[in-house]
């Protein structure tokens, strides 16, 4: 006899609605701390609320998750020295090139795989997230991951604890933030262990994910319309002849330890002199650019001469 009201249907394709979801998640966070405030931006709210289908009380719920995780973790505070020897290989890097949209890309090879310690594997993956994001174009909010197969075996399959761990950090602390994926010339066993791995993804990640053959002309052109075979490398079947260069790279992230430290170092002083303020990001004050520099270039500097005496 009486109907039950249904609320308005969510549109988001409406900039209006999009909004007010922003508004009203924002409000239902509360108080922040400064650093707390620095990262909940519109934009990361936004991402948040995707990644929960706009439902602003699960939105709400993951983000509290994510601002306990990064109190406790400190992503931000990580510098190149502490995980400098996970790079050694170029296992995983800030590719120079970027995609046709601007975009940053990271590199993966698992095959070159070079230590074994879980926490220092976890650590140097988020160091290299909060890297490629530092150098995301302004009104880009997303990654592109080019991983290279080539060679792949079992023997190089992550243990099902860092691949549980890895997806959850991916999909629970840094959502909507991979555009693309391309797994370049996945050999047919690895179909097996990706068989394992998808019960971590989230379905939205999985739709992302394109295998790549360089044999197969039909699957190189998608790989070609998101990246310019020019600015490819030849090993990922482009043209442009560049290698992973530790040394260099090794400076360039130095740089960017910097650039990093001074984005949150006001935040640093501010959440340092009220230990109060809700949101828990209450991190200590960090050493000056100078002084992170010096640390960096001596740590740098150490992994160079234990390399030459090993060799």
């Amino acid at each position: 006899m009486f109907r039950r009201k249904h609320a308005p249907e969510f549109n988001s394709n409406d900039a209006e609605q999009r909004k007010a979801k922003i508004n009203e998640l924002k409000v239902a966070l509360g108080p922040l701390s400064a650093r707390g405030e620095k990262y909940c931006s519109e934009a990361c709210l936004k991402r948040y609320l995707e990644a929960r289908n706009w439902n602003v009380a699960k939105s709400r719920k993951m983000l509290e998750e994510s601002l306990k995780w990064r109190t406790a973790y400190r992503p931000e505070d990580i510098r190149w020295p502490d995980v400098s020897t996970e790079g050694e290989t170029g296992k995983m890097y800030r590719a120079s090139f970027r995609d046709r949209e601007g975009r940053t890309i990271v590199v993966m090879r698992p095959t070159k795989q070079n230590t074994s310690s879980h926490e220092r594997q976890i650590r140097f993956l988020v160091y290299t997230l909060e890297n490629a994001i530092l150098h995301l174009p302004e009104a880009q909010e997303k990654m592109v991951w080019l991983i290279d197969f080539t060679g792949w075996t079992m023997a190089h399959a992550s243990p099902i604890k860092t691949a549980r761990e890895t997806a959850n950090i991916l999909q629970n602390h840094y959502p909507e933030r991979l555009a693309i994926g391309f797994l370049f010339n996945p050999p047919k066993v690895f179909e097996a262990f990706f068989k394992v791995i998808k019960v971590f993804l989230d379905p939205k990640t999985i739709e992302k994910v394109n295998f790549v053959y360089q044999k197969d002309e039909e699957s190189m052109k998608v790989l070609y319309k998101y990246i310019d075979p020019e600015v490819l490398p030849i090993e990922f079947g482009g043209n442009n002849n560049v290698i992973y260069n530790h040394e260099e790279y090794s400076e360039l992230m130095i740089k960017d330890d910097i650039k990093t430290a001074n984005f949150w170092a006001d935040d640093a002083k501010t959440d340092h002199a009220n230990p109060a303020t809700n949101g828990t990001m209450v991190p200590e004050v960090k050493p000056q650019p100078s002084v992170l520099a010096a640390k960096a270039s001596w740590g740098i500097s150490a992994c160079y001469a234990d390399r030459k005496l090993t060799s």
